[in-house]
């Protein structure tokens, strides 16, 4: 074991402060990485709050990690010290279900481990994430990370690039059809370019018309403001495919009722309440309502392969670690474009956190 720093919290309602643990020494098959920059998620937010029940503490958040290697273990073979290299929302998998040996490690049928608030199959103990100087992770779960891409927007990829590339390819998104993206935050504003980047038509739904413009710069051919139904009402039946990034409560069937026979609308936001499908809304058109969930491994470089060939990377902020509370408050009020990034050199700063 070795020590590390970090930010974690103790309980639900206290803020994250410096933290120092014990990272396990790295094994055979382990790598490294000292952390350079941290993406932050919402995700970071729900789960420092125990908004979803399942919380352990302490809980040091992160899971959007990119940085150097710093030690490989004798077996490694992928890579070598001063290599980049990223690690996503897992860290482990069973590696024998059905989903662990088709790649789909992120639908491992006994559950994949959690980068952070996980139970780390080689200790036993709970994951801590990226909020930290250094993290080590098994080879088969630690990414290239391409060196001609801004390294600090990269580390968003690894969530929200991910979780919407992954439905994009999954339904063949590409030249010749028409595309939707619901909301523009943190997940949408990535699924309007990787859309815009396969060819396709993309059309984005905001509630905010102050948006167009930037949902435009970043891919967009066309912007529909989604509470105007003269707007929306002009665009029945023609979409192939629709993105739904919006984690708040709002209704599905007006996107449903815009797909063409057998479309497909895929729900990646999370929103707190259920969402209520009219039978109608599907059975009329035959058409599929369905969800995703980040991507495995596999998929997981394919997309920042992708994104290397195609110059994309995260709209982002960077931020201070000492200044994470004032993030997370500004992110529960959308007051981001559209993703905040951890300057991870920060970590040895002394000033109190804010």
């Amino acid at each position: 074991m070795f020590i590390c720093e970090g930010f974690a919290t103790p309980a639900a309602d206290q803020p994250l402060a410096p933290f120092r643990f014990e990272r396990r020494d790295v094994g055979e098959r382990d790598v490294k990485i000292d952390i350079l920059f941290c993406g932050v998620c919402h995700s970071d937010l729900h789960q420092a709050r125990n908004d979803w029940r399942n919380t352990t503490y302490p809980c040091l958040p992160g899971h959007e990690i990119v940085g150097r290697v710093s030690a490989v273990g004798a077996g490694v073979t992928k890579f070598k010290v001063g290599d980049l290299a990223g690690v996503g929302c897992m860290v482990a998998s069973c590696q024998a279900c059905a989903a662990c040996a088709d790649g789909l490690e992120n639908y491992c049928q006994n559950g994949f481990v959690a980068t952070y608030n996980g139970v780390e199959p080689q200790t036993g103990r709970t994951t801590f994430g990226g909020y930290s100087e250094a993290v080590v992770v098994d080879e088969g779960f630690t990414l290239r990370i391409p060196e001609n891409l801004e390294l600090a927007a990269v580390a968003p990829l690894l969530c929200a690039g991910i979780t919407t590339y992954s439905p994009l390819r999954h339904w063949d998104v590409g030249p010749g059809q028409k595309v939707g993206i619901v909301g523009l935050g943190g997940l949408g504003h990535m699924g309007v370019k990787l859309a815009h980047a396969m060819g396709a038509h993309v059309v984005l739904f905001t509630t905010s018309p102050g948006k167009a413009d930037d949902a435009r710069r970043l891919g967009a051919d066309e912007v529909i403001v989604s509470t105007d139904p003269a707007q929306m009402g002009a665009h029945g039946e023609s979409f192939d495919f629709i993105l739904d990034c919006v984690a708040a409560e709002h209704d599905v069937n007006a996107y449903l009722n815009l797909l063409k026979r057998d479309g497909t609308m895929c729900q990646v936001g999370a929103p707190e309440r259920p969402l209520s499908v009219a039978a109608f809304s599907v059975i009329w058109r035959r058409r599929n309502f369905a969800g995703s969930l980040i991507g495995g491994i596999a998929e997981t470089q394919e997309m920042l392969d992708f994104c290397a060939e195609h110059g994309i990377v995260s709209d982002i902020e960077m931020i201070d670690i000492h200044d994470i509370e004032a993030a997370y408050a500004r992110m529960l009020k959308s007051d981001v474009k559209y993703r905040f990034v951890i300057d991870m050199a920060t970590l040895k700063d002394t000033r109190p956190t804010a």
